[in-house]
């Protein structure tokens, strides 16, 4: 290891509930490399109750107390889990940067606010390792929406692309429950959540096929896009609102679909073909007049008909997969969090104005030292 790089852990479990991801990560000098990953499912059980609480929007105080307990002990295992496997001593991590399972995010209130569960003092007892989290509430604070953070991130892996980069603009999209995209132009940086990624699609497989995923688009394929859907559902004001803007699955979820008349009458293959494009044309649609180079990461980059209606929208840009330049397209948003966590340590910021609309940036997170 280079005598000026660190060690961080990342962990990420995001609004889709597909389960935990840890990134253990090499930083040198604000660049970011990936040495060992590891993807785990939630306990049946956990994953039952994240979801009861995230629909309902509604629990009693010591649910919220269980629940950030448990998720630290998961965390804390699966970290524990990777270290052993990979060798590696928890004395030779600096931090754990750890985003806390999203339940509500509520930037628009007039107390605004955004609530990521997790018991960092747990997780920093369990593994012995210092945790930064808590990242959203400071860029809330000072008037963002503490989201999306991560298009920092993506700036800083531009020296990393190891390609003549297109004078064109160069966009990150990572497709989790919310698709964001990050817009990292030489000279400027805009990012913004475009609006549903795999939620929607995933509640229709959940609900309709009893599977966790549509794998590859297959069952999507079978069905017809509706029209009369998809234009309702793109009449939503979310669409044409201006940046920035956030969003997750409080707003996005099965209570919204169902509010469209025409959800009721139609099948569930036509749904879920309808949902696929209602994706694909609101992460594209600010794009469309431009060219460059789309990089997708996150779960639905695997999703093969979403990555071809994407492509069919944008016919100028090239669009390629992070793995493709061997940044892991499965694991950017842990690999983030752990770059996050190196900025805090370091008395740097994270998010960036311009993407958030917060009055400056500033330094993000909260510390918890393991004893």
């Amino acid at each position: 290891m280079n005598a000026h790089s660190s060690l961080y852990i990342g962990i990420m479990s995001g609004t889709s509930l597909d389960g935990i991801d840890i990134a253990l990560v090499e930083i040198t000098d604000n660049q970011t490399r990936l040495i060992a990953s590891l993807e785990t499912p939630f306990t049946p059980s956990l994953k039952q109750q994240l979801s009861s609480l995230i629909t309902s929007k509604q629990c009693d105080l010591a649910t919220i107390g269980d629940l950030s307990y448990q998720l630290a002990d998961e965390y804390a295992n699966a970290v524990n889990y990777l270290l052993n496997e990979n060798k590696v001593s928890a004395s030779a991590v600096t931090a754990i940067g750890v985003h806390g399972q999203t339940v509500f995010h509520h930037p628009e209130s007039n107390y605004p606010h955004s609530l990521q569960l997790v018991n960092a003092s747990v997780l920093a007892v369990k593994t012995g390792i210092n945790c930064v989290h808590n990242f959203r509430e400071m860029d809330i604070a000072l008037g963002g929406q503490g989201a999306p953070l991560v298009p920092l991130f993506h700036q800083s892996l531009r020296p990393q692309l190891a390609i003549e980069l297109p004078e064109e603009s160069l966009v990150f999209a990572n497709i989790g429950g919310i698709a964001n995209l990050s817009i990292c132009d030489k000279d400027n940086l805009l990012g913004f959540d475009s609006g549903p990624g795999n939620t929607l699609i995933d509640i229709i497989v959940q609900t309709r096929f009893e599977k966790e995923f549509d794998h590859n688009g297959a069952l999507a394929r079978k069905g017809n896009v509706n029209s009369a859907f998809l234009e309702a559902m793109l009449t939503d004001p979310y669409f044409q609102s201006e940046i920035p803007k956030s969003t997750g699955r409080e707003y996005f979820n099965l209570s919204w679909l169902a509010s469209f008349e025409e959800y009721a009458n139609i099948n569930a293959y036509d749904i879920l073909a309808t949902v696929t494009e209602l994706t694909a044309i609101t992460m594209t649609q600010t794009l469309k007049a431009k060219s460059g180079l789309l990089i997708l990461c996150g779960g639905g980059a695997k999703n093969a008909l979403l990555v071809e209606r994407i492509k069919s929208y944008l016919p100028k840009w090239r669009v390629a997969s992070s793995d493709d330049f061997a940044i892991s397209a499965d694991f950017m948003e842990a690999m983030a969090f752990a770059w996050m966590a190196y900025r805090t340590l370091n008395g740097l910021p994270s998010n960036a104005p311009s993407v958030t609309g917060a009055q400056k940036a500033a330094i993000l997170g909260q510390i918890t030292y393991a004893p």
